[in-house]
């Protein structure tokens, strides 16, 4: 099997997660590539033989990626695998996890499950985007596993986002900007601003508007075959928009469409755990004394 490692940040728990887990990997005879930034910031501590394999970007020919660090370490890890269907399976070594859900002390027997086939895959919906206006940034990198969000920029004022789906109007959003997520996203933005959370096998975005100045203003859950027309305006000649962790800058009345990619994330999901699970771990539902 041929391996490769992701994490941002090479913190000292990361490092030693990252011990763990090669150890691990070598004792399944796994070939392993480290991607190349992490590699150098970690070589003084794990004093490589000079072959160790590194990488910048992905092919096919890898069976798997480990990712390091916590969910927002996975929305990265993404950005090399993009549509080339290579399964991704995440160790914690952050807070919440909804993604990552491999603990520190769970390591060694996750890569036996793994390489005993002992898991299954959770296939999650990404978004795509498209603008009128051409910006480099969107070029390889258009789409979120997450969420898409727009969002003011260098103001305290609100944006007025001008929302259409399949062509039709649906109304106008006074806020500090509109969240667009994924089932897999509707447990993280979306949900602090008061969005549904949704299974990651449901056919559905959910729209979430950020500190809605109508009042009446709720998230719509619709259907991810859905076209999304965004048109946003305020009083800076600019806004944000940010497709998961990596934020962009479009002027003001720039048209946005947002549709759902034509291509999806391969999640491992080991048999020991699955998402209602983690939902009652990470959101401590049923902890209570009556139960």
């Amino acid at each position: 099997m041929k391996v490769a490692i992701y994490s941002q940040f090479p913190q000292k728990h990361s490092i030693h997660s990252t011990k763990v887990l090669i150890d691990a990997l070598l004792k399944h005879k796994a070939s392993i590539a480290i991607e190349t930034e992490f590699f150098n910031a970690i070589k003084d501590e794990f004093h490589f033989p000079l072959q160790t394999k590194t990488f910048s970007e992905l092919d096919t020919t890898y069976d798997l990626l480990v990712s390091i660090g916590g969910d927002g370490t996975i929305l990265r890890a993404i950005t090399y695998v993009k549509d080339l269907n290579i399964p991704i399976v995440g160790i914690n070594t952050g807070r919440l996890g909804f993604l990552a859900t491999i603990q520190h002390d769970e390591i060694e027997d996750a890569i036996k499950h793994i390489f005993n086939k002992n898991y299954k895959i959770s296939k999650r919906s990404l978004l795509s985007i498209e603008t009128s206006e051409e910006n480099s940034d969107l070029k390889d990198l258009n789409f979120a596993l997450n969420e898409i969000a727009v969002s003011r920029k260098n103001t305290t004022s609100m944006i007025t986002v001008d929302t259409k789906l399949n062509d039709e109007y649906l109304t106008s959003y006074w806020s500090d900007g509109l969240i667009v997520s994924t089932p897999t996203g509707s447990t993280g933005y979306s949900l602090s601003c008061g969005g549904p959370v949704i299974t990651p096998d449901t056919s559905s975005f959910v729209l979430t508007p950020i500190a809605p100045h109508n009042l009446s203003a709720r998230p719509l859950v619709i259907k991810d075959a859905t076209k999304i027309e965004l048109k946003v305006n305020g009083r800076e000649d600019y806004y944000l928009v940010s497709l998961d962790s990596r934020i962009i800058t479009l002027s003001n009345n720039t048209s946005i469409i947002i549709k759902k990619a034509d291509f999806t994330i391969n999640m491992i999901e080991l048999h020991y755990e699955s998402f209602l699970t983690t939902l009652r771990k990470k959101l401590l539902w049923g902890e209570d004394k009556r139960n």
